[in-house]
């Protein structure tokens, strides 16, 4: 006979969650007026493909703020599709990987700023998301202006404006240490954005001017031509309904939480690794989509037809590159200080990371378990053998001897891109992966070496001003200056140079990065090495930038 259960029948069937997760999707397809807009959660970070809607997991049991955090990722999201027109973006977008990510970001807060105009709901779901992505972020721990990138210091202030939103707490600190500058510069500019939130073609004009304003007027790539073909269709997609307004931020969390709050297994660590993904990343899906002409590789004609062309790279002046140590950098507090930044962002993946570490050991010791040699006529005694002679006296008896394994020296390489591009959650991930790598293979008797690439300033930097005053000669070659950095020689033990991989968090190393010459140093430095067998592994976004 069946027991009775005391669990409420209603709640007795399906995961805990996902009555949350059909109203976030019902509310995701409201705003966006998309009804076949396929909503996903895992435990990627937020993204935006075409129709498909990447979502981070929730919790098995939220409190109210993670809700609204939840929520506020899918609505903007939401408006992204709805009031968002990819080709009048690409149209207007600098070339300049600093410039593009003010306008990047700018174009972000409009959306979300039209969305919050409309929906009070939507707006204090975006504040949740805001408050919580910067209060994970690092940032809000630099302590000058070299620390804390301009351009989230713009965005959060184009916000402020278009939508009356105060920056977050958390981001408060990193607003107000670029105000005095940004307002003196471009506080007209600033102004003048309000009145144009509604018409994406007049907002891109308004941030080139912007842009311009900030002193970046050489990223805007040029005057955009006028194209009358795409008219009226940013009008049409940049009216949500309103009526989603209980949907998304108007309804009842209490009973909410209720629904999706079961006895299990939290998830809280999965839901924390993607919510510091930024919602000016939800870009379109760019799949099969051509380049503009500024971004596509020159290549000279070749009058013996179809041949694949050489090109002789070279330097303009090699006097300015450097190839220097961490602790060269950055002094020991300021090591220890950027590490425990790093570590903050580790809190969460401690278990993760241990787990995956011991799991990679045990696969490399596993190469060098014992091997033995059986039926040998000398050697030692093989016990197991013994049945043999007790049932045949006259069988010989079996020796065995370990077979001799040739276990070769091995040495491992990272390096590690350190351009603006990995700004973020990326150069996280890079730190994450060293350190977990590095730790990991000593354990098994590896030998690590941690490098990184970058370059010394924006925009060439010394080569560059060598070359203006040489009287701008024509094919100069590279005209920037390098900086190589070692974070970890191989020699050394991790223990003495952990703090190092903390100098990835410092927000005024990342500038921009020549991958070719950097993989040619970090080649030739691994031929110099006695081990006789010598790994090299990158880690870098694939988008190399050289202004």
């Amino acid at each position: 006979m069946k027991k009775p259960s005391n669990r409420h029948p209603e709640k007795s069937s399906g995961a805990p969650a996902e009555p949350f997760k059909r109203a976030v999707t019902v509310a995701m397809r409201a705003i966006a007026r998309k009804r076949d807009l396929e909503v996903t959660f895992g435990t990627d970070r937020p993204s935006l493909a075409g129709d498909r809607a990447r979502m981070p997991e929730p919790p098995r049991h939220p409190t109210v703020s993670d809700i609204a955090v939840t929520r506020g990722i899918g609505d903007a999201i939401a408006l992204r599709i709805a009031c968002h027109d990819h080709k009048i973006h690409q149209h207007y977008v600098p070339v300049g990987s600093k410039a593009r990510a003010i306008f990047d970001s700018a174009e972000q807060a409009r959306v979300e700023a039209i969305g919050s105009r409309r929906m009070a709901g939507v707006k204090r779901n975006l504040a949740a998301m805001l408050e919580d992505r910067y209060r994970r972020s690092p940032l809000q721990d630099g302590a000058s202006r070299d620390d804390t990138p301009m351009e989230d210091a713009v965005a959060l202030m184009v916000r402020e404006r278009i939508s009356g939103m105060r920056p977050p707490a958390s981001a408060l600190k990193l607003v107000e240490m670029w105000r005095p500058w940004i307002e003196e510069k471009a506080g007209a500019a600033l102004d003048r954005l309000g009145t144009r939130v509604e018409d994406q073609r007049d907002f891109a004009l308004a941030m080139r001017d912007l842009i311009s304003a900030l002193d970046m007027s050489d990223e805007l790539g040029g005057e955009p031509e006028e194209d009358d073909s795409d008219e009226g269709e940013a009008g049409e997609t940049e009216n949500p309904e309103t009526g989603a307004e209980e949907e998304s931020g108007e309804g009842d969390a209490s009973s909410e939480t209720e629904e999706v709050e079961e006895e299990g297994e939290d998830a809280e660590g999965a839901e924390t690794e993607t919510r510091d993904g930024r919602p000016q990343d939800f870009g379109d899906d760019m799949q099969g989509e051509e380049l503009p002409d500024e971004h596509k590789h020159w290549r000279p004609n070749s009058a013996d037809g179809p041949k694949v062309p050489q090109f002789e790279y070279r330097a303009f002046t090699r006097q300015f590159d450097e190839m220097v140590t961490a602790e060269e950098l950055c002094d020991t507090a300021e090591l220890d200080r950027l590490r425990g930044i790093l570590d903050k962002q580790l809190e969460h993946l401690s278990g993760v990371v241990a787990r995956l570490a011991n799991r990679l050991q045990r696969r490399l010791l596993a190469q060098q378990n014992r091997a033995w040699d059986f039926d040998l006529e000398e050697g030692l005694l093989d016990t197991a053998r013994l049945t043999r002679v007790v049932i045949d006296p006259m069988h010989p008896l079996s020796f065995k001897r370990e077979r001799d394994t040739d276990f070769r020296d091995t040495v491992v390489t990272l390096l590690i891109d350190n351009s603006g591009s990995m700004r973020g959650r990326p150069i996280t991930v890079a730190a994450t992966c060293a350190d977990i790598l590095a730790r990991t293979l000593e354990r098994c008797a590896v030998k690590v070496e941690i490098l990184g690439f970058t370059t010394r300033a924006w925009k060439g930097g010394q080569s560059r001003e060598s070359w203006l005053t040489a009287g701008k000669p024509e094919s100069p070659g590279r005209l920037n200056d390098l900086r190589h950095i070692v974070y970890k020689s191989a020699d050394a033990p991790w223990r003495r140079s952990r703090r190092n991989l903390g100098l990835m968090m410092r927000e005024g190393l990342l500038k921009e990065n020549i991958d070719g010459e950097a993989l040619d140093w970090a080649h030739q430095r691994l031929l110099a090495r006695p081990e006789q067998r010598r790994i090299l592994m990158m880690i870098s976004d694939g988008a190399p930038v050289d202004d």
